[in-house]
């Protein structure tokens, strides 16, 4: 997979991406810190906008955050400036790091997008001897109390548009053809506390809501939204949400 034919569902919305994904939990960068060292040089393929970049650059030495997207890249965080972080247009299948240069590679929600075989040759080639693969990614979230009908009438219109990958994050990357021994992984959540507003947001930085409506012409969010904000109750009332997060943590010899 070259760096221009990757499958790209979120440039076109790449401001709205970063704008309304949730923040990756503490106890997910404390159990990274749990098998790398605070001097660790870190790879994150995939990066995003840099949800979870944040969280390793405050844990580790240096970080390279890369994705194929330009796009992805120009509304990352850390282009305002940050001597801990290096930014980089590549595909996670090919980076310009060296030979044995890392001590951990971080995939958040990124993994299946990825060409596997050749993004695993990639981590044989980075990895230093005794670094640690991590990869991890969250389901869909929990309906809110009260919310159950409103948000099925909008996961049921969206449904269709889902690229086939989405059912390796709900399998939690079940089956793969790891290259490296697992060690064990807590399970864990994410959580946020959100206002009406940032919670429709979210739903339309969904790749799902994306392509229904460039294909429908019909926006998901529109037309749900006023029976979500009766469900909600006040609009500016703060509600919890929670998605299922799982993690992968592989160590080559």
């Amino acid at each position: 997979m070259s760096g221009t034919d990757f499958k790209d569902h979120f440039s076109a919305i790449a401001g709205a991406y970063a704008a309304a994904r949730p923040e990756y939990p503490d106890a997910l960068f404390d159990a990274l810190s749990g098998v790398a060292p605070a001097t660790a040089r870190v790879w994150e393929p995939g990066c995003g906008s840099g949800q979870a970049t944040r969280g390793l650059a405050a844990r580790f030495a240096w970080v390279h955050a890369s994705d194929p997207s330009a796009q992805q890249i120009a509304q990352h965080w850390a282009q305002a400036g940050d001597a801990r972080v290096e930014l980089a247009v590549e595909p996670g299948e090919r980076t310009a790091l060296a030979d044995g240069s890392v001590q951990l590679i971080a995939v958040a929600q990124a993994l299946h997008w990825f060409d596997r075989a050749a993004f695993f040759r990639e981590c044989e080639r980075v990895l230093a001897p005794g670094g640690v693969l991590a990869a991890w990614g969250y389901g869909d979230f929990l309906a809110p109390e009260g919310m159950l009908e409103p948000v099925a009438a909008f996961r049921a219109q969206i449904e269709a548009y889902w690229p086939p990958e989405r059912a390796q994050v709900d399998a939690a990357y079940a089956g793969y053809d790891w290259p490296f021994p697992a060690l064990p992984a807590p399970s864990l959540w994410l959580e946020a506390e959100w206002s009406l507003a940032r919670f429709l947001g979210y739903l339309g930085s969904m790749s799902a809501t994306a392509r229904c409506r460039a294909d429908s012409g019909d926006d998901p969010v529109a037309r749900h939204a006023p029976a979500l904000a009766a469900a909600w109750g006040d609009a500016g009332d703060l509600r919890s949400l929670q998605w299922p997060l799982f993690l992968h943590l592989r160590r080559k010899a």
